[in-house]
């Protein structure tokens, strides 16, 4: 059977607005979607300040239209500087754990891009844990024990063997899509894989 496996980052909004069409395309072919992290700026490389000119102004030339098109409700965090995405990963190990990996980034995404929220804080963290049905009080002390940084740290070194450099990235059997596809490509993908593995 046919899979999308997808590397992605919580801080980059292109990964929002590829979400919908990855999880729909996939599901009209009855395809899994593996969600593997891709950390853009892991500590302790400097992250992005909104109030500086890069990110306002490639919102404007890109993000925003782009999530016009796609209908898709987006704003540009105010946190400053932007978090880094190592816990919340960490919290997505958890997650996945017990069958909600996906639930759980849909709400990590949305927390950061529509409700402003800081995914680098753990009680922020916690409460979307919550939010999808995790318990709380365990899912912290995951985070503060760090039970899950190896496993977080495998899955990092799985992406930079793929030689993954920028989110989101889409490997569906042999075929390799960087940045936000569009639906007919990722089913073309999808359809000759398919084909191929009988």
């Amino acid at each position: 059977m046919a899979a999308v496996d997808v590397y992605f980052d919580y801080v980059c909004p292109f990964c929002l607005l590829a979400e919908n069409d990855i999880v729909e395309v996939a599901a009209e072919y009855e395809a899994d979607v593996a969600w593997h992290p891709f950390e853009l700026r892991p500590y302790p490389e400097r992250t992005l300040r909104p109030e500086d000119e890069y990110l306002p102004a490639i919102w404007q030339r890109a993000v925003y239209p782009m999530a016009r098109r796609k209908n898709v409700d987006i704003t540009l965090p105010t946190i400053s500087p932007q978090p880094y995405s190592g816990t919340a990963f960490e919290g997505y190990q958890y997650a996945l754990e017990r069958g909600v990996g996906q639930l759980y980034n849909d709400r990590v995404l949305r927390a950061f891009f529509q409700r402003d929220l800081d995914i680098g804080d753990v009680e922020v963290l916690t409460g979307l844990a919550e939010e999808v049905g995790l318990d709380g009080a365990e899912f912290r002390r995951a985070l503060d024990e760090r039970r899950h940084a190896a496993t977080h740290r495998a899955a990092l070194e799985h992406a930079r063997q793929l030689r993954i450099t920028s989110v989101p990235t889409m490997i569906i059997g042999e075929h390799r899509i960087e940045g936000v596809p569009d639906r007919q490509r990722l089913r073309a993908a999808l359809s000759e894989t398919r084909s191929l593995t009988g």
